[in-house]
């Protein structure tokens, strides 16, 4: 927990003194009260006495609360905006974390834990925070200011008080024992109720499809009453302490007064009015001795949980991502759109076999290199490495003549256009999506209008409400998945990149779409050099190079015509998709498409 407070600003740390302040202001009130109560009783029990000081009294024991009451309103303000704003940090700095993360560091916290690392865990931390700056700085010092105070002010009652709070500190030994592990337990539950809530909501249709509703009920159930169980525990624990500590100050305060009249019985009359005002003295900073253990414990309740939280956040902010920032900012001059993988080979963090081998090509600038093979040869982990969504294990790939580990993460994300195999779209609109990352005034509607085209998005754009200020809903659900990916199309194409990255991208399109956003493609943005994931033999056919993958090795490499006759693999991929008639005449077409070019 301490280790997180490096993260406090100064402003934040300057409220925090200025709330230690007035915790202390507030303490050194609320003891200054027993003294104007002993005060007033013995002007109550001497004769003579002046009612006028009697009222001098009250009046000042009621400033005192007054003071007590508007200091306690301060500290709850400074404590609570510390904790907000801490919060508001906290939050942006795990944001900004786990963007900066690569696949890997992704991959080895789950969705559903990054989620409640942010939310939940935050909260916990901002909890304590809050009761923290109000109890736990307070009840130390109200504790011993009242130890100090009522020392030597009679021995059977300090005895009586320091039985109590033994009792109270077994008692909270015994129960936080028990409890402080199953604190603990809470957070990783938590974790594992919203992984099933997630799991159910994103694969909604999958579960209906397969009238599998009662089964993920089944696992939520079991997932929600281990979580009931524990918390249930931890109240049950919890219950015990409160009810304990009033038996415990009732008693306490009983056995004072009981001593109380004892001494007072067997006192002289002079000692009497002495021994009176002591014991009403004591007994109102016994209670605030007893009070300050509980406020201690109050904070005991909250800080296992919060101790876990901070461990978690903590394990997000130290976690130093794989992809280290270059410091190039272009490349180098005539190599423009090159893209060159040089004897690279790659296996996934902690994988014992590589999934790519010593894989070498380079796609020169305005050429289309295509990527096929079954699935699971390591195709989208190829291409993934270009933007360094991973890097390299061996070997090097290049961009415009510089590695790729070079460059800074600005400069070479704006050289790539990247279209995902499954299409991502934000909460939005249709321009906001199409150029993504680009606020409303620094878009240019020409751009997206022109990239919509060229994706053949037009088309159903046109028909939405509000054509391109159409909303779109979280993750594209209002639009259909052909729809969503020319949209992700349109995307790569707004940037105006010099390589483009399509991997697996025009599944979700239909034969005619395919070809004619291609061909599109290709007159509207002559120069881009294209790296093209495809499972479709029709969509690489028109390739200026295609290499054939299989099982991470580069089997073949050549034009679409060159491998139908030298390479079995891409034969027999080619054979189970299309008749040998259907590639004669695509091959004829890209010839003649290949003359009319030149």
């Amino acid at each position: 927990m301490l280790k997180l407070l490096k993260y406090m600003g100064k402003m934040e740390w300057l409220q925090a003194a200025l709330s230690l302040v007035f915790v202390v202001v507030q303490v050194w009130l609320n003891l200054k009260l027993p003294d104007y109560m002993s005060r007033i009783t013995v002007l109550v029990e001497t004769p003579n006495s002046q009612m006028s000081d009697i009222w001098i009294a009250g009046g000042k024991m009621l400033l005192c609360a007054l003071g007590s009451f508007v200091a306690t309103v301060i500290v709850a303000f400074l404590s609570s905006r510390i904790a907000a704003s801490f919060s508001q940090t906290l939050r942006s700095l795990q944001f900004k974390k786990v963007d900066s993360f690569s696949m890997a560091e992704i991959n080895s916290f789950s969705t559903a834990s990054l989620i409640t690392r942010s939310t939940n865990d935050v909260t916990q931390v901002q909890l304590l925070i809050v009761m923290g700056l109000q109890i736990l700085i307070m009840a130390p010092i109200t504790a011993v200011w009242a130890i100090v105070k009522i020392a030597g002010k009679g021995v059977e009652w300090t005895v009586a008080t320091g039985v109590a709070a033994g009792i109270l500190l077994v008692m909270f030994a015994v129960i936080l024992a028990l409890v402080v592990p199953k604190f603990k337990r809470v957070q990783s539950l938590t974790d594992n109720i919203s992984r099933v809530t997630l799991e159910n909501l994103t694969g909604l249709r999958v579960v209906r499809a397969y009238n599998a509703e009662g089964y993920q009920e089944g696992k939520f159930d079991d997932a929600n009453t281990e979580l009931t169980n524990t918390q249930l525990f931890t109240s049950r624990g919890m219950a015990v302490i409160f009810p304990t500590i009033s038996l415990i100050m009732n008693g306490l305060n009983l056995a004072i007064y009981w001593i109380g009249a004892a001494l007072i019985n067997s006192a002289g009359m002079a000692d009497k009015i002495t021994l009176f005002s002591n014991m009403v003295v004591f007994s109102s900073y016994a209670m605030q001795v007893i009070m300050a253990f509980m406020m201690v414990v109050m904070i005991f309740i909250l800080l296992p949980r919060a101790q876990v939280s901070a461990q978690r956040i903590n394990e997000v902010l130290d976690t130093k991502s794989t992809i280290v920032d270059g410091t190039a900012e272009a490349g180098l001059a005539g190599q423009e759109g090159t893209v060159t993988f040089d004897h690279v080979s790659f296996k996934y963090p902690d994988a014992a076999d590589y999934v790519l081998n010593d894989v070498s090509f380079t796609a020169k600038k305005g050429e289309t290199v295509a990527f096929i093979g079954s699935t699971g040869s390591g195709k989208s982990s190829l291409v993934n490495l270009v933007p360094r969504f991973y890097d390299a294990s061996k070997g090097s790939v290049s961009i415009d003549g510089v590695n790729v580990k070079e460059y800074s993460h600005d400069a070479l994300t704006k050289k790539i256009g990247y279209v995902p195999q499954k299409a991502v779209m934000f909460q939005g609109n249709v321009a906001s999506n199409v150029a993504f990352g680009q606020d409303a005034d620094e878009r240019s509607q020409e751009g997206v209008e022109k990239a919509v085209s060229i994706a053949q998005a037009e088309e159903f754009v046109s028909k939405m409400p509000d054509t391109y200020d159409a909303p779109i809903a979280q993750s594209g659900q209002n639009v259909s998945g052909g729809q969503k990916q020319r949209l992700s199309i349109a995307r790569a194409v707004y940037r105006k990149p010099e390589v483009y990255i399509f991997d697996d991208s025009f599944s979700a399109l239909d034969y005619k779409t395919d070809k004619v956003l291609r061909k599109a493609l290709k007159e509207q943005t002559q120069g881009v050099t294209s790296l093209i994931v495809a499972q479709r033999i029709g969509t690489i056919m028109d390739a200026d190079q295609i290499l054939v993958i299989d099982q991470g090795k580069v089997v073949g490499k050549g034009t679409h015509r060159e491998l139908l006759a030298t390479n079995d693999v891409y034969r027999q991929i080619a054979l189970s998709q299309l008749s040998a008639e259907e590639l004669d005449m695509g091959t004829e077409k890209s010839e003649e498409m290949g003359e009319l070019e030149k």
